[in-house]
């Protein structure tokens, strides 16, 4: 697989993940304090955050990275609150 095909496949996967746990929660098929949302939130920013890096497009790279590590700062709170 070339760089081009992997960091396009990498944006694809963020925006597919980010559609997805926003759905899953908004029809309250997940909890937002789930580990699973919360890694759909950061696994899909993280993706799109490379693609767009990639394509030097800014705005969408700092929205989505912010996302990833708010979505970081939750997990984290998640295991704290369980293991803790």
């Amino acid at each position: 697989m070339s760089r081009t095909m992997l960091i396009d496949w990498l944006g694809w996967y963020g925006v597919m993940a980010t559609i997805a746990a926003y759905a899953l929660v908004s029809f309250s098929l997940l909890r937002p304090d789930s580990l699973l949302y919360q890694g759909l939130n950061l696994t899909g920013a993280a993706g799109v955050t490379i693609e767009t890096w990639d394509r030097k497009d800014y705005q969408p790279f700092w929205l989505n990275l912010i996302w990833a590590l708010i979505a970081l700062v939750a997990i984290a709170n998640i295991i704290r609150s369980v293991y803790g």
